[in-house]
């Protein structure tokens, strides 16, 4: 087996800026509207969302690009525009919410998902340590090993 040594190299200087994009835009640049109406049945939602993905992809290329001309990594144009698209697709069908709860449910990963929500008729209070959120992160960072695949070996 052939190694592609810049392809690797590209690769592992691709992910952990993904990874660290990831963090930023899905934390620091959601508004608090976008995290509160993504999931909504409807337009609204569906607007809230894809409001979410677009500011989230502009962090997620720029960072992209920044490694690039930096590192004068060897990334195509179009292995650019894959591992965003990938990541922008992937993104936007986890944070609909009722798609990723239903992922998690035809896996056996339901109760894990509703894991430390809020219960039915009681007033506990919202937690970022629930299942789903764990679930949702961890949809996202395995789909970010997929885009920098992509971005470095197309």
């Amino acid at each position: 087996m052939v190694v592609d040594l810049v392809s690797a190299v590209t690769f592992a200087v691709v992910l952990p800026g993904l990874l660290v994009a990831h963090m930023v835009a899905d934390h620091w640049f959601q508004s608090s509207h976008q995290a509160g109406c993504k999931g909504l049945v409807g337009w609204a939602g569906r607007r809230a969302c894809a409001g979410h993905v677009a500011v989230y992809t502009t962090v997620t290329a720029v960072v992209v690009a920044v490694l690039w001309v930096a590192f004068g990594l060897a990334i195509t144009p179009a292995g650019f525009v894959l591992g965003q698209a990938v990541s922008a697709i992937t993104h936007y069908w986890a944070d609909r919410r009722s798609t990723l709860k239903k992922l998690a449910e035809v896996t056996g990963k339901g109760q894990f998902y509703r894991l430390g929500s809020p219960r039915e008729n009681r007033d506990d209070n919202p937690s970022l340590g629930t299942g789903a959120y764990v679930l949702d992160q961890s949809w996202h960072q395995g789909w970010l090993f997929v885009a920098a695949l992509c971005t470095a070996l197309i």
